[in-house]
């Protein structure tokens, strides 16, 4: 990925986070964490990662509040970023952090991690001499 597009990303995902928690006013967005932003090259659309309320409940709503937001977001990006053409802006859960606790476990299944294998997935040896 070009250095630019990355510095785009990580600069998105920072105002939109500052405007998020500082400016929105719709309580059904509540605190919400942008994981990441992903802009295309051309600028015309950008996907922002949100992650998951940590109870599992209240996502549509929020969804439903970010999307509402979604125009005074990209008003306040071009006032902040000075650029020409600001992207449409796509709100996404972002799952990694889910996918990587269901991968965890599924090892955890097949390892057979039990008390004394420290994750190698070797057995626990006895101490016995005999």
């Amino acid at each position: 990925m070009p250095r630019r597009v990355e510095r785009l990303n990580e600069q998105f995902r920072r105002e939109i986070t500052d405007i998020l928690r500082g400016q929105a006013k719709d309580p059904r967005i509540g605190v919400v964490t942008i994981t990441g932003a992903r802009v295309a090259p051309d600028l015309s659309f950008a996907r922002v990662f949100v992650s998951p309320p940590a109870d599992g409940s209240a996502g549509g709503e929020m969804m439903d509040g970010l999307r509402a937001a979604t125009p005074f977001v990209r008003g306040e990006l071009g006032r902040r970023l000075h650029i020409r053409r600001v992207p449409e802006l796509r709100f996404e859960f972002d799952e990694s952090l889910a996918r990587a606790r269901r991968i965890e476990a599924l090892l955890g299944e097949v390892l057979g991690n039990r008390p004394g294998d420290e994750g190698t997935g070797e057995p626990a040896e006895d101490d016995d001499d005999s």
